[in-house]
């Protein structure tokens, strides 16, 4: 039986109607669910954790592979099914809720096709864990974001936050027709290889606190795009310009800084909130 009669018999099985605010798109693509392990180099080795197990295709086919799998679902309807389909595999671990808000075991390595729509907030909390690596498939446009280049219109905070913690690469396409029900886009999988910083600042917070509000105004010329910042320090408008007039780039957009200097931008401040005793 191939995949896509399988998900659609099990959907009936268990009156499973797929809910589109959780994303719920299932991958039916056998040739898909062998590549992603085999980009993630799967050995007896891992500890694979999967976010958004679904009906358990990819998570039996991880199992066949790993050490250990900890499959996470927040669908109590897809919790049931997981747990009869996989319940014999004991180097499978299924965890019911949020996975950015459930106690998550040691891991090494990620594989998985996550809903688009927890995408972002999902690419930030992996950034701040420690793995190996991770493969993962993201609809096309939120992966191009990732790697985009400095100027281009996909350029933005995501990416500049990617480049400080990992290195991102895209390895293949997904065409829509692979998952069921079919998305209205194609994805991408990416390779996420944390890392240490290419380049240092002084203070990490501060620089991502720079980087997303300059990004919220990105065409905006940095002087003007960076005075809101300072509000949140009780600094006056006068002072907070007269400080934007004094950084490095003052006059270029935030979309056509490289992270880098964006960091000597995020260095400058601290040195001036630093010097006015706010820091």
């Amino acid at each position: 039986m191939s995949l896509l009669s399988e998900t659609k018999r099990l959907l009936r099985y268990y009156k499973i109607i797929p809910k589109k605010r959780l994303g719920q798109n299932f991958l039916v693509d056998e040739e898909i669910l062998r590549r992603m392990i085999s980009y993630a180099s799967i050995s007896r080795g891992d500890v694979v954790l999967e976010i958004g197990a679904g009906l358990g295709f990819l998570t039996e086919r991880l199992a066949e592979n790993a050490g250990r799998v900890i499959a996470v679902e927040i669908d109590d309807r897809l919790i049931k099914a997981l747990r009869r389909r996989l319940g014999t595999h004991g180097n499978v671990t299924i965890l019911h809720g949020d996975v950015m808000k459930v106690s998550i075991p040691r891991f090494n390595k990620v594989v998985s096709t996550p809903p688009y729509s927890i995408s972002s907030p999902l690419h930030f909390w992996l950034l701040e864990k420690q793995f190996d690596q991770a493969v993962l498939s993201f609809q096309e446009e939120f992966a191009k974001r990732l790697t985009a280049s400095v100027g281009s219109k996909n350029y933005g905070r995501l990416t500049v936050t990617t480049y400080y913690r990992a290195e991102v690469e895209i390895l293949d396409a997904i065409p829509k027709e692979s998952f069921w029900p079919p998305p209205k886009v194609d994805s991408l999988i990416i390779r996420l290889k944390p890392r240490s910083p290419p380049f240092k600042v002084v203070d990490e917070k501060i620089f991502f606190d720079v980087v997303r509000a300059i990004f919220t105004q990105k065409n905006k010329k940095l002087r003007n795009a960076i005075v809101p910042f300072f509000s949140r320090f009780r600094v006056s408008s006068k002072e907070a310009i007269k400080i934007a007039d004094s950084l490095p780039f003052n006059n270029r957009r935030p979309r056509e800084l490289s992270p880098e200097e964006i960091g000597l931008v995020a260095d400058e401040i601290v040195k001036e909130l630093r010097k006015h005793g706010l820091l």
